[in-house]
């Protein structure tokens, strides 16, 4: 059956401060930079605040992590049990496997082997990682993408998680090279399903075939400038949901303006019918 959960990008403007990974290129290290925002909702606020809301699971932004010490990690997944919401997938939105660069594509997988660890530590089921930003016709690169997230699974399995992808970054940006990762992986190797992240001319094909693979879906409305969803247009993203028979997580995403907590509760009340 679908259930519902949260992406926390829908609250970035609330889950203070933010991570943000970056490449210095001139030093060939990877650096972190902290937004010392306030934080509205704090990281272990959320689990109770989700389960109050009718949210059964949750995926967590690597960027939203204040803290990855010990202490801070095991008092997260404590939060997530009391609350009894699961921690579906830990979302780490930075890095390129797909990269030709030796010393740049070594770095990123030492940094997803770090955040596989951090999502064990945490209880997550799950890690989405990035197949690249490598051109969707890069063969190579798909071909180097499928090895490293295959690598990523056999560090994490006996982490008892599970390396997912998602149709996000240009490389993944087809359908067609997303089932290939997914075949290359024989089964170790997962998906993620985005609304938004196909163009649009092709989203309903695209999603069509790339669904029925997915263990996890992103269900993004498109919103006018006042963060109003299209509720025609997205209505029939969900409906592919049951089309072909998605069973999982349906994580709601609102990155429109005005209060977030409302514009989730607007994604969430068109997406409720479908779900369940």
């Amino acid at each position: 059956m679908t259930y519902l959960s949260l992406n926390t990008w829908s609250l970035h403007r609330h889950l203070g401060p933010l991570r943000w990974t970056y490449w210095n290129e001139e030093q060939q290290t990877h650096g972190v930079h902290i937004d010392p925002q306030p934080e509205l909702t704090t990281l272990l606020e959320l689990p109770a605040l989700l389960a109050a809301k009718g949210f059964a699971a949750v995926d967590i932004c690597h960027f939203n992590f204040p803290r990855t010490d010990s202490d801070y990690l095991d008092e997260l997944k404590q939060a997530l049990a009391e609350a009894k919401v699961a921690f579906h997938t830990l979302l780490l939105d930075y890095g390129d496997i797909s990269s030709a660069d030796v010393k740049r594509s070594a770095a990123d997988m030492a940094l997803a082997r770090q955040w596989i660890d951090i999502a064990a530590q945490t209880g997550a089921k799950r890690i989405r990682i990035v197949a690249g930003e490598s051109p969707p016709e890069d063969r190579e690169a798909l071909d180097r993408a499928g090895e490293r997230l295959l690598e990523l699974a056999a560090y994490a399995k006996p982490r008892n998680i599970r390396v997912i992808t998602e149709n996000f970054r240009s490389l993944s940006y087809t359908a067609a090279n997303c089932l290939q990762l997914a075949k290359k992986g024989g089964g170790e190797i997962g998906m993620i399903g985005d609304f938004g992240n196909f163009d649009r001319s092709v989203r309903y094909e695209e999603l069509s075939a790339l669904l029925p693979i997915c263990e996890n879906v992103h269900a993004k409305p498109e919103l006018d400038a006042n963060g109003i969803p299209d509720e025609a247009e997205f209505a029939r993203l969900l409906q592919l949901l049951k089309d072909v028979r998605y069973e999982g997580p349906v994580a709601m995403i609102y990155d429109g303006p005005g209060d977030m907590w409302e514009g989730i509760e607007r994604v969430k009340a068109i997406a409720e019918p479908y779900v369940g």
